[in-house]
């Protein structure tokens, strides 16, 4: 795509882009349970998903384009050890120790394993090979990554994603199991397992340089250009999620299934016949293969801009090894590992996206100092508590979010401590 390119075309497919980056492995397989598992209860339980499968991740976008900074930079208004500390930890997250080598495990267990009864530790060490040295070699030029997710791999994704989803409503009918308790909940717990807020709050810096790159020359348009792409990736989140949920509740004897994958799998093949199973094994290919692309650029120029003395090559190369070695590892131990971190992560990352945008959005004088420190130490302290086992008594713990009353209560007295000047003209380094 050249500079010259208008900007609605240079949004349109900076959101495919987007799309494509958080579209991946849990995004497939945990819609079709949700649809299964929810039953009577699927809209309550797919707006909790799209709440944190899709809302969250906008948000997130907006939060980077708004404040002008990445994610290290955001962070830092918690304070320089709280930026660092936090900014590593999510890239860690979504690089080596969670969602990217997740993208190879489910790719293998669902495309692979499921598909032909293949599993021993060197057919996964051969599959993540090739796997991510494709994702490496797609993403070695960061400037070639627009192209390679908007223009050529995310139409193919969505075009076999839609097929399956057609098929699925043409052959059978709805027909749910008994309703869930706490459904909204439940979705809501979902959704977070996309890992695509934290995603987001990585990704959101590639998404305004790419739009500063190809000529969004003040902040305004970048922040509008960024609203739009990140609700035009949310539209097609959005739709696919209820697609793929749909999908849970027309399969017949969907019920017996304990995953995801396995549901997909059988759809494509009940539906598409012979090629089924091998249609679906491309979709979860490409589903994953954008992901890991995205996920290796990211952590890679992260990484590179904290310890400049590695090339981003260098790092991309490190990450993408790492992950040959964790996926190979299988998906439960990939989850074992990194579900706590995971858990610990969202309160503090959800206050910092909240919080910056209200501070853009509200007519106020004083600049959020406190506002967002005391709230960030919060949820990161209510959080730590909680993922111990040590946070029942909280309120709305049994809801899981029992750390969002303890940072609204610290969000309010920050806000009063600003408004009472006493911090005039803080820093947001610091």
């Amino acid at each position: 795509m050249s500079q010259t390119t208008s900007r609605p075309v240079t949004v349109f497919f900076c959101g495919l882009m987007l799309f494509s980056m958080f579209f991946g492995a849990g995004n497939t397989i945990l819609p079709p349970m949700l649809g299964i598992e929810a039953g009577e209860s699927f809209w309550p339980a797919i707006l909790g998903f799209l709440t944190a499968g899709v809302l969250l991740p906008v948000a997130a976008i907006i939060a980077i384009a708004v404040s002008g900074r990445d994610l290290r930079q955001l962070a830092n208004r918690g304070g320089v050890a709280f930026g660092t500390v936090f900014s590593v930890m999510v890239y860690l997250a979504i690089g080596a120790f969670y969602a990217l080598p997740r993208t190879g495990a489910v790719s293998f267990d669902t495309a692979i394993s499921h598909t032909w009864d293949v599993d021993s530790l060197p057919a996964r060490l051969a599959f993540n090979a090739v796997f991510f040295g494709i994702a490496l070699l797609l993403c070695w030029n960061p400037s070639r990554v627009l192209d390679a997710l908007g223009r050529f791999l995310t139409p193919i994704l969505v075009a076999l994603l839609a097929l399956l989803i057609v098929l699925s409503f043409a052959n059978w009918q709805r027909s749910p199991g008994p309703g869930m308790d706490a459904p909204f909940t439940s979705g809501l717990m979902e959704g977070y397992l996309t890992m695509d807020s934290l995603g987001a709050l990585a990704y959101g810096i590639v998404i305004v340089t790419a739009l500063k790159l190809r000529g969004f020359d003040s902040h305004r348009h970048v922040v509008r250009g960024a609203t739009t792409t990140a609700l035009i990736a949310g539209g097609f989140l959005a739709v696919i999620y209820l697609g793929l949920a749909f999908v849970g509740q027309l399969l017949p004897d969907a019920q017996t299934y304990d995953s995801g994958a396995a549901v997909l799998n059988d759809a494509a093949r009940l539906t598409m016949g012979p090629i089924g199973q091998a249609v679906f094994a491309l979709i979860i290919s490409l589903a994953c293969l954008t992901t890991a692309i995205g996920l290796i650029n990211a952590t890679g120029e992260f990484f590179h801009q904290l310890v400049p003395g590695l090339s981003y090559h260098a790092w991309a190369s490190i990450f993408t090894v790492a992950a040959v070695l964790m996926a190979s590892m299988g998906l439960e131990t990939v989850m074992a590992i990194a579900a706590p971190v995971v858990e610990f992560l969202y309160p503090p990352a959800i206050t910092l996206i909240a919080l910056t945008i209200l501070e853009y959005v509200l007519p106020t004088r004083h600049t959020f100092h406190h506002t967002l420190r005391i709230p960030l130490w919060t949820a990161t302290v209510v959080s730590a508590v909680l993922v111990a086992g040590l946070g029942d008594w909280l309120p709305l713990a049994d809801a899981e979010i029992g750390w969002v009353i303890p940072t609204v209560i610290a969000a309010a007295a920050g806000w009063f401590v600003d408004r009472a000047g006493a911090v005039k003209e803080p820093s947001p380094a610091h």
